[in-house]
This record gives C-alpha cells, sequence and structure tokens, in this order.
C-alpha cells in the first residue's frame, strides 16, 4: 500500500469545476423564454393600464325640477267654478235637502280670494263722494281684471235688521249680538256674532255687514230655524221664498247658499253638510237674490243661482243695494 502524498503548506485547494456549458445555456435561455411570457401575456383593463390611461372627469349639470302644470284636483262633490295660477278659488256644488228643495253653493276658498263691500245706488244710504271705487255701487275698474264673483248683501238698513260699515265708515251703528260678515285690511273675511268673539283683539276690521242673529252657530241650525217670520218678510206671506246666506267654514273658506225657493232650514242645512260652522242669512225674494262669477279673472260674469232675476253683469253696470265683490288677491 502507497504512502499518502505529502502537501505543502503552500499548495492552493484545488477549484471546483465550472459547471458544464449546457446548464449555462440552459438558464440564460430559460430566462428569456420567461420575460418572453412576461411581456406577450394580455393585462386585464382596470388593472394595470388604469394607472397609465389619462383621466377623464365627467362635468354632470343639475338641471332645474320640471315645470309643475298638474292643476288642484276637485274635492269630491264639487266642482271648480275658477282657478288663480294652480290653485282652486271657487268651487261649488248643489245639495238637495230631506224636503227635496235644491241649494247651490259656491265656496270662496281662504287665501285665493279677498272681499270688498260695495254699497248701493239708493241703500244704505252713503255719502259715495267720501267712498273710493272699491266701495261704490259697481264694480271698479281696478276690481274688473281681479274679479271673480259677487253677490248680494242683506235687508235694506230700514228694517233695523244690523248696522252696516264700509272702508272704515260707519253707515249704520253697530250691534252686538247680530251675525256679521267682517271683512279685514287685508281683504279676509269671516263670520261671527259681533260682540261675541268677533272682532279679536288687534283686528283691523276694515267693513261688517251685520244681517239678523246667527242662521248657524259653532255647527248647529238656530233654535228659531222653523220661525219663517224671524227670517224676514216674505213677498205673499208665503214660506219657501228665494233666500241667500253666508257661511264660514273651519278652515276659513266664505260659502254663499242661495235658492229661488227654499225656507230657511234649507239654506242652513246646505251650509251644514258643506262645512259650515258658523253662517248668517243674508237678503230675500225674489228681485234680491243674486250671485254672479267668471270662470277666470274678469272673464264674462254669469248667473250663478238657478232660475235667478237679474242678469249676471247687474253688479258690473251697478245696482241699488249693497253687495261683496271676490276678488283674486
Amino acid at each position: 500500500m502507497g504512502r499518502p502524498v505529502a502537501r505543502s503548506g503552500f499548495e492552493r485547494p484545488a477549484r471546483r469545476p465550472p459547471p458544464p456549458l449546457r446548464r449555462v445555456g440552459r438558464a440564460i435561455a430559460l430566462g428569456a423564454l420567461v420575460a418572453t411570457l412576461l411581456s406577450s401575456c394580455s393585462v386585464p383593463s382596470g388593472v394595470a393600464r388604469a394607472k397609465e390611461a389619462p383621466v377623464h372627469r365627467t362635468t354632470t349639470t343639475t338641471s332645474p325640477p320640471p315645470t309643475t302644470t298638474t292643476t288642484e284636483p276637485a274635492q269630491p262633490g264639487w266642482t271648480p267654478v275658477s282657478y288663480v295660477g294652480l290653485d282652486i278659488a271657487v268651487d261649488e256644488r248643489s245639495v238637495v235637502n230631506p224636503d227635496g228643495v235644491q241649494v247651490v253653493v259656491f265656496r270662496f276658498r281662504a287665501g285665493q280670494v279677498r272681499f270688498d263691500l260695495h254699497v248701493g245706488s239708493q241703500d244704505p244710504p252713503a255719502n259715495l263722494a267720501a267712498l273710493p271705487p272699491d266701495a261704490q255701487p259697481s264694480v271698479s275698474s281696478a276690481e274688473a281684471p281681479l274679479l271673480l264673483a259677487a253677490f248680494n248683501g242683506g235687508f235694506q238698513v230700514s228694517t233695523g235688521s244690523g248696522g252696516f260699515e264700509v272702508d272704515g265708515q260707519t253707515l249704520v251703528p253697530l250691534i252686538n249680538g247680530m251675525a256679521s260678515f267682517v271683512i279685514d285690511a287685508n281683504g279676509t273675511g269671516h263670520i261671527g256674532v259681533w260682540g261675541q268673539g268677533v272682532p279679536t283683539a288687534g283686528e283691523q276690521v276694515l267693513s261688517v255687514r251685520q244681517n239678523l242673529a246667527p242662521l248657524v252657530s259653532n255647527g248647529q241650525e238656530s233654535p228659531q230655524i222653523d220661525d219663517v217670520a224671524a227670517w224676514g218678510a216674505t213677498l205673499g206671506g208665503g214660506s219657501a221664498v228665494a233666500r241667500s246666506a253666508l257661511g264660514e267654514d273651519a278652515v276659513g273658506d266664505i260659502l254663499y247658499a242661495a235658492s229661488m225657493s227654499a225656507v230657511p232650514a234649507d239654506l242652513a242645512g246646505a251650509l251644514i253638510s258643506s262645512g259650515v260652522l258658523n253662517a248668517m242669512q243674508l237678503d230675500i225674494n225674489p228681485a234680491w237674490v243674486q250671485l254672479a262669477f267668471a270662470n277666470a279673472l274678469g272673464g264674462p260674469l254669469q248667473a250663478g243661482v238657478p232660475g235667478q232675476n237679474r242678469p249676471a253683469d247687474q253688479y258690473s253696470v251697478g245696482w241699488s243695494r249693497d253687495f261683496v265683490a271676490v276678488l283674486a288677491p
């Protein structure tokens, strides 16, 4: 057995032989293949491309809301007569009472109308020169373009049925306990008993038309409703004659009721069934009961009470008795 060969301390350790050339070539080829695959892969949109693509911002413009063209719907049982803008200003209904008497009711909507009290050329007695045009015996030129309706007032002042104040001028002293149609300085109207709830504290009263005791109070007809004599003298002494009345409901609407042949209970019943809480009787007998209305502001007037004697334009040409004009605000 041969002896081991002694190594000098200065002898370098043997180096590891380099890898075969085919391994190096294989590694280079694999790297090239990976690079090729990466460069040719299809990147889903929104991942890598989203960072590179320019951002296009869309400007959103807020359009104004479309113009409303739908008018206020009619309340069941009521027929619109005229509008102010898209709101019903005047509507009407016909009420048939248990006795078969038909009463027409016109409702003037609170907030959509205002009122002017006019004197007549004969009654109540007044110094016409001291009154403004909107209190004279005919509808004024300023009122005409805004006119929606007009209706009769109450009894002649000589009957002692109540007082009369127009545009701040007292023509007949007001009486406590009388049913009163009160018109304030802003044109709103309401009905109550003078000295018993009206006027209210601080109220700016402009005009007042009184006529008899209340026909309806707090939704209840007068205890004297069947005493026909308590509601004025009728032509020929009959009970069923032309009659008119005025009431107010819970929301402040003013309602006019009339028939060319009715007793006081017919008017009270028609008004109560229409929602009235307080009401007063107005004038009676065929020559004095009349209402005119227009379907549009300042439009042609039409007779409102079936069978009324007076023409529709009576209040425009002038009238001997007091009346109330209903105008757009």
